[in-house]
């Protein structure tokens, strides 16, 4: 298992790249109940995507659940987009393990040409969830929580000066938690 810094993680062994709550269109949910948030996430979530799949020439990605964020994030927009950049790796597998949002959302069309699956998927030693949970006889990977660490120290009367608050992998002795990988997300 090689984690990356990109808040995904590669078995080698199963030529398999995993991410954990992509999120795709979560800013845009956002934005039409006018919270106003940038644009851009869906185009730095497939350009990441990109970048590991250049980096590790894994031959399938295993989305590990909340792949879109709610019903609202299937506009033409990021439809169209999504659909471009399957388009560009249309010799790759995919995979969906739901998670509590793709149950939400719904599954993603059909033209994306992704296997969906429920909890816990099983994949040599490996469970792969969307909830953190003990699967017996294999090693869990998962998301849901979004783990991060926070850095730095904490001033006086609780006011914070030079913290940071960073994604981080939680490794477990029967489950690891992946960062969220949504640039939106965390």
């Amino acid at each position: 298992m090689e984690l990356w810094p990109q808040k995904a993680v590669h078995l080698p062994e199963h030529n398999a790249l995993l991410v954990a709550d992509v999120h795709l269109g979560k800013a845009q949910a956002f934005r039409r109940l006018g919270v106003p948030v940038p644009g851009g996430t869906t185009q730095d979530n497939l350009q990441t995507l990109d970048v590991l799949l250049g980096g590790t020439g894994a031959r399938q990605v295993i989305f590990l659940g909340d792949f879109l964020h709610a019903p609202q994030s299937s506009s033409p927009a990021l439809l169209h987009a999504v659909h471009a950049w399957r388009q560009r790796h249309a010799t790759i597998s995919m995979v969906l393990v739901r998670g509590n949002h793709d149950l939400r959302a719904g599954d993603p069309p059909a033209t994306l040409e992704m296997d969906i699956v429920d909890e816990p998927w099983p994949l040599g030693p490996w469970a792969l969830c969307h909830h953190p949970q003990q699967v017996a006889g294999r090693y869990a990977l998962a998301g849901h929580v979004h783990p991060a660490v926070q850095v730095g120290r904490v001033g006086r009367v609780g006011r914070s000066r030079d913290r940071l608050r960073l994604p981080c992998f939680h490794l477990g002795t029967q489950v690891a938690v992946l960062p969220a990988f949504g640039h939106f997300t965390g």
